[in-house]
C-alpha cells in the first residue's frame, strides 16, 4: 500500500482516493488518531470496512498488478459460473454485479478467472458509490440504471441482509449457500446451491 502509494503520489485518481479516505478518517469518531493515509487504510483493513476510498485504492491495485503481471494467479470461480454466465446470455438475460469491492477491482477479477475472461457476459458493474449493500434504495438506483423494473431482477447473495433490502425494493430474490447448511437462515428468500438451479432462468 505505501509503496503504491508513493509511486502514484501525483496520480489525480490516487490523490482523489487519499482525500476521500481523509474525509472518512475525519468523520468517523470510533477511529483512533492516526498521522498517514497507510495507517489508516490498514485499521480499515483490520476491521473489513466496506470504505469507497479504501476499495477504489484496492482496485488500482489490482489493475496495476495485473498490468505488471505481478498478479499471475486467476480468480477462482466455482465451475458452474461460467456456464450459467453463457447460458444466461444467450437467453437474452443481463448479468450484472453489485459489490463492495470497486468497479475497477471487480473488473479486474473478472477479467483473470480460472474460467477465462468473463467481463464480456457482464452489462454492468455497481460498487458502493451506489449505496450500502444493506440499503434499499441502492437497489432502487441499480434496477434504473438497468433500465428495468424492480420486480424484473433477481438478486442472488449470500448474505441476508442484502437480500432483504434487495426484496424490500421489490426484487426476487435468492439466497445463495454453496455448503449445504453453512449459510445464513433462508429468512423467506429462495434457497440455490448452485447456478444450475436457475437453470430455467
Amino acid at each position: 500500500m505505501r509503496e503504491f502509494l508513493e509511486r502514484h503520489a501525483d496520480d489525480p485518481a490516487v490523490q482523489a482516493d487519499v482525500t476521500l479516505l481523509r474525509a472518512e478518517q475525519t468523520a468517523e469518531p470510533s477511529t483512533p488518531p492516526m498521522a498517514s493515509v497507510v495507517a489508516y487504510v490498514h485499521w480499515l483493513m483490520d476491521r473489513d470496512r466496506k470504505s469507497t476510498g479504501l476499495k477504489s485504492l484496492q482496485g488500482k491495485i489490482w489493475e496495476a498488478g495485473y498490468r505488471a503481471g505481478e498478479l499471475r494467479g486467476r480468480a477462482e470461480v466455482y465451475p458452474d459460473v461460467a456456464p450459467a454466465l453463457t447460458r444466461w446470455r444467450a437467453h437474452g438475460k443481463d448479468i450484472a454485479i453489485f459489490s463492495s469491492g470497486s468497479v475497477q477491482a471487480q473488473r479486474s477479477l473478472f477479467a483473470n478467472t480460472t474460467a477465462g475472461d468473463l467481463t464480456p457476459f457482464i452489462r454492468a458493474y455497481f460498487d458502493t458509490t451506489t449505496g450500502a449493500k444493506t440499503a434499499t434504495q441502492s437497489y432502487e438506483r441499480i434496477a434504473a440504471a438497468l433500465e428495468r423494473a424492480p420486480s424484473e431482477v433477481l438478486f442472488l447473495s449470500d448474505v441476508g441482509a442484502e437480500l432483504d433490502a434487495a426484496r424490500a425494493a421489490g426484487m426476487q430474490t435468492s439466497l445463495c449457500v454453496r455448503t449445504p447448511g453453512s449459510g445464513p437462515a433462508a429468512g423467506g428468500h429462495p434457497v440455490i446451491h448452485s447456478f444450475d438451479d436457475l437453470s430455467s432462468a
